[in-house]
């Protein structure tokens, strides 16, 4: 067929667009908001798109999409629970990333499905951590049965973690048998993805001072293991003498409360030594664990511990949400900084003003 004269072009209009009303229209569209059933049903297909943007939901802020998560976490309830959790942390250096890619691709070849997790505080400020984790991670990142989620932002640890812990629940209703939550931070974190956990993974370095390890004399009463990392060539002899020297360490420990006397083994992730026997000890501690009763008072218990967390982030959110109370919160600082108030009297007075005006 041939043009007619309405189809001529005229100069300039192969740089006009080919409708702009329906340009800006199609700008404007908002994408409908999934239900959420829709991502329920999504999770259980094990669609990594749909739980990518089912954690986005969860970790959001805004009023509605906390009341659609909320919707889609009593969902997901039921068919939570049956994953193994385990949470790693170590000093920077120690080879997490290294160490969780080869634990990882093990585990994939045993037929697992593996969710790596993080919990940085510090990632609203620096952009997270475990993003340069994930590129270090290339192998396990490829492979379809693996999940690897960078850190949620947020202003405390108690958020972050709480988000990663609704992420954790998240990857098991998607039929993840392991999850790996990993510190990124060090610090208060390790406290947080402890009360998360079934198990707690301690990575240590040989031959490195107190000064480097400042963390371990408190995380080690908290860890049911310690792996001492990088095993291997000249490594390898401090590498053994430092199991030696943290098992004789733990004698000193009193026997946790889960009746499990908290074992030390070397690895090497560059030459996948000692990763089958630390999977393998993992498995003896579930076991042992289930069969005690232990094991499931530690998750009623976790779950209590972030029953109160949810309630305190709430009610302070709610609190610093308040017009009134943003407005006065400058007054009192200003009184506070030139020390006309005390700060604990000033909060006081604050608090009786917010809870006669709301009761």
């Amino acid at each position: 067929m041939g043009k007619s004269d309405n189809d001529v072009s005229k100069p300039g209009d192969q740089h006009k667009p080919v409708n702009e009303k329906t340009v800006a229209a199609f700008k404007k569209q908002k994408k409908p908001e999934r239900l959420p059933e829709e991502y329920f049903r999504g999770l259980k297909a094990r669609d990594p798109i749909i739980l990518s943007q089912a954690i986005t939901l969860v970790e959001s802020v805004l009023p509605r999409h906390r009341e659609l998560a909320s919707k889609l976490m009593e969902l997901c309830t039921p068919s939570t629970g049956k994953a193994v959790r385990i949470g790693i942390t170590g000093v920077p250096g120690v080879g997490k990333s290294t160490f969780i890619e080869a634990f990882g691709l093990y585990l994939i070849s045993l037929g697992k499905k593996i969710a790596v997790l993080a919990v940085d505080p510090s990632s609203s400020k620096s952009g997270g951590s475990i993003l340069g984790d994930k590129t270090r991670m290339e192998k396990l990142a490829a492979s379809p049965e693996a999940f690897i989620r960078p850190s949620p932002a947020g202003t405390s640890l108690g958020g972050v973690a709480r988000k990663t812990r609704e992420a954790m629940l998240l990857c098991e209703a998607a039929g993840f048998d392991v999850i790996i939550v990993e510190t990124v931070g060090v610090g208060q974190s390790e406290v947080a993805v402890h009360s998360m956990v079934d198990f707690f993974l301690l990575l240590m370095l040989a031959g490195a001072g107190d000064e480097m390890q400042g963390i371990k004399r408190g995380i080690m009463e908290m860890a049911d293991a310690i792996a001492i990392t990088k095993a291997d060539g000249l490594n390898l002899n401090p590498a053994n003498r430092a199991v030696k020297e943290y098992r004789s360490a733990l004698h000193l420990y009193p026997l946790p409360e889960s009746g499990w006397t908290p074992e030390v083994i070397s690895c090497s992730a560059t030459k996948n030594t000692g990763i089958t026997e630390i999977w393998e000890m993992i498995t003896e501690y579930i076991k042992f664990t289930r069969n005690n009763g232990y094991l499931d008072k530690l998750r009623k218990n976790q779950s209590l511990y972030w029953f109160y967390e949810s309630l305190r982030e709430g009610i302070e959110n709610q609190f610093f949400q308040n017009p009134e109370v943003r407005k006065k919160i400058s007054e009192m600082e200003k009184a506070v900084k030139e020390q006309s108030l005390e700060p604990y009297i000033a909060a006081r007075k604050l608090l009786k003003e917010y809870f006669e005006k709301n009761s």
